[in-house]
């Protein structure tokens, strides 16, 4: 990949969303010309695309949001992860590259049941195209069907060397499946077979259990000061 400079801007200091009674703080792209290249090459820099902004925390007194990501190539299924595929084999996905009435309206569900407490709450159609959807990067749609049902979606983007998972979400009713995290197995596997290096799954937040799954995918690595590392020599797990 070319190098390319940019400006960065940073934020003004706001509550955590995340962690209680930390302050936030953003570094945010200045560029006027984005594209999937330039992005591809601040993925790797620990940023995350929000809708057309391209940001990375940099909170002035916290830093436990841990930019992550699996390498697919040599990404291994847990008995767990073998049992939710297992589980859910009766599904079956597609993937489309435009948004839909449907995807809204499952989003609009998920939000309303899941996610009151939080700064999505009340979902409108407006702040959905807002979050999740690009002008200069259109993202794909992973869709999961329960026969002719729309049960899961998953927003990824589709870059040279990467998927980046932006959001995913599901029916409410299917809160026993773990649909979640097939989501995220599914999107591994859709890396693998396209022949992408790494599917980047946004920040682990340890101490947010909301943001704390993202360790179950191993192996994967964690972004240090000096570079990608071996997430679980850096933070080792228990077994």
């Amino acid at each position: 990949m070319n190098s390319k400079s940019v400006s960065v801007g940073i934020s003004k200091p706001f509550d955590c969303s995340y962690i209680a009674g930390q302050k936030e703080q953003l570094l945010v792209i200045q560029e006027s010309e984005l594209d999937s290249q330039l992005f591809e090459q601040l993925l790797a820099m620990g940023f995350r695309r929000n809708g057309n902004a391209i940001y990375k925390p940099k909170c002035p007194s916290c830093d436990k949001c841990l930019s992550i990501r699996i390498p697919v190539k040599s990404f291994t299924l847990s008995k767990r992860q073998k049992r939710t595929l297992k589980n859910n084999q009766n599904f079956h996905w597609k993937v489309v590259n435009q948004t839909t009435a449907a995807h809204y309206e499952l989003y609009e569900r998920y939000i309303a049941a899941r996610h009151q407490d939080g700064p999505m709450y009340p979902p409108s159609q407006s702040q959905f195209d807002d979050f999740l959807l690009c002008d200069w990067l259109p993202p794909t749609f992973i869709e999961l069907y329960d026969q002719d049902k729309l049960i899961a979606v998953a927003v990824t983007d589709n870059l040279h060397y990467s998927l980046s998972a932006i959001y995913s979400y599901f029916d409410p009713d299917y809160e026993k499946n773990s649909l979640g995290s097939l989501m995220i197995l599914i999107q591994c596997q859709l890396a693998k077979s396209l022949g992408k290096h790494f599917l980047y799954l946004g920040y682990q937040i340890d101490e947010n259990r909301k943001m704390s799954y993202k360790r179950q995918y191993r192996p994967y690595q964690i972004l240090m000061q000096n570079g990608w590392q071996n997430g679980e020599q850096v933070h080792p797990l228990s077994p």
